[in-house]
């Protein structure tokens, strides 16, 4: 391996990882290292085949195949070195990193580190389902890699419990493998992704919702061979006398995901307890000085458009740090209010142009979208599943009084 100091390192090389890699070289960075622990670069990509990836980033409707080649490509051609094969079992809070691959293990002190990990699914055990532990459930992401990579159908007859977005695309995917999804089912009165995916993969497929359900127990002791679903009242308790047992041999869980912050609270990041990733400042920064993350380990994004977007972000500031650009001093906190779960960054400057994402809780329409009292915004309809994006303007900062510390988001009907 070189021996030049490195300037900055990247944990995980999915989207945000490889963006934020490509954009460290190009602002300046002498050596960018790029960490994997898997054996290719592009995350789950790879597993993605279906279309509408790039729409918003390259303007083109690709695969995930196709979007991620786009990134490898370019991280091979930009001398960025990159570890296959090799796993970051610890970071400290002053950036040292201890990684472990087939030539043992070592540790590396690099001037800024970026958190690329993604997230991981919620498994049956964490939403606790009564039953048996039989044979044929699933969580959404590994059945989307047994079929499209490693060529296996998980089942004739599938049941789908939740409607996040893995979750609708698999019920497609498994109707047109020649399965039949007899059910999709969610504890909300709405769809939890994207409309475009309720629209194409389960509208067009005719796959029956049961919105306002859960699964109150599954059936089978060898393999799944049924499960009960039951309604559920306004406080999410299955109702008595609705339940209803739908045959199956397949259980798919599209529950939620989770940002991986393993390492985040190893190295004595503040997370946010909502989303369960770091909280960041408007350079992507964490509390710990020169780490910084971007992506699905931060919270969890609707389009990898954005997951993309924010590893960049996150590259060039890396970048700027580990060449000794001072970081300015973020002292205003935008906190969450009505109708908001989650904004981020957590924390700016009020200088200079920033873009914030956030998510509302409850769907909503003709609705006002406040930032303390210097943005307000009329928005027509507002979805948990569809994340927010506006850019707080120089023209808006200036509207900040001095001395204010805490700027409050509101998304509520002004009537």
């Amino acid at each position: 391996m070189n021996s030049d100091p490195i300037d900055v390192l990247v944990i995980g090389s999915g989207p945000a990882g490889m963006a934020a890699a490509i954009q460290a070289k190009e602002s300046g960075s002498n050596r960018v290292l790029l960490v994997e622990r898997a054996e290719e670069l592009g995350g789950l990509l790879s597993q993605c085949i279906h279309n509408g990836f790039g729409l918003i980033y390259f303007n083109e409707d690709m695969t995930g195949p196709e979007y991620g080649q786009k990134f490898i490509e370019k991280v091979m051609d930009s001398r960025i070195e990159v570890l296959l094969e090799t796993m970051v079992l610890r970071l400290a809070a002053d950036r040292n990193v201890t990684l472990c691959n087939r030539n043992g293990v070592k540790t590396l002190s690099p001037k800024s580190v970026i958190l690329a990990m993604g997230c991981r699914e919620r498994t049956r055990e964490s939403i606790v389902i009564p039953g048996y532990r039989p044979a044929g459930v699933f969580t959404a992401g590994t059945a989307q890699r047994w079929v499209n990579i490693e060529g296996y159908l998980p089942g004739r007859e599938i049941v789908v419990l939740g409607s996040g977005d893995v979750g609708m695309i698999m019920a497609r995917r498994l109707t047109l493998e020649g399965a039949r999804v007899k059910a999709v089912v969610e504890i909300l009165p709405y769809i939890g992704g994207l409309i475009r995916n309720e629209v194409q993969c389960l509208c067009d497929f005719d796959i029956p919702v049961l919105l306002e359900h859960t699964i109150v127990n599954i059936h089978g002791i060898q393999r799944v061979n049924g499960v009960t679903v039951a309604r559920l009242d306004q406080s999410r308790n299955p109702i008595l006398g609705t339940e209803k047992f739908i045959e199956c041999d397949t259980l798919l869980l599209s529950v939620g995901l989770i940002p991986e912050n393993e390492l985040s609270f190893m190295a004595g990041i503040n997370l946010d307890p909502i989303t369960g990733g770091p909280i960041l400042n408007e350079r992507m920064e964490t509390n710990v000085s020169g780490v910084f993350a971007a992506g699905n380990c931060v919270h969890v994004n609707d389009l990898v458009d954005n997951v993309t977007l924010e590893g960049e972000k996150a590259g060039q500031n890396a970048a700027e740090l580990a060449l000794g650009k001072a970081s300015p001093k973020m002292e205003i906190e935008l906190e969450a209010g009505e109708n908001v779960r989650y904004v981020i960054p957590q924390m700016i400057t009020g200088q200079r142009e920033v873009a914030i994402r956030l998510r509302v809780k409850e769907p909503g329409r003709d609705v006002t979208l406040k930032v303390g009292d210097i943005m307000a915004k009329k928005l027509k309809v507002v979805k948990p599943s569809e994340m927010l994006y506006f850019i707080l303007s120089e023209k808006h900062l200036k509207k900040i009084k001095k001395g204010t510390t805490q700027l409050v988001v509101n998304c509520r009907n002004e009537g």
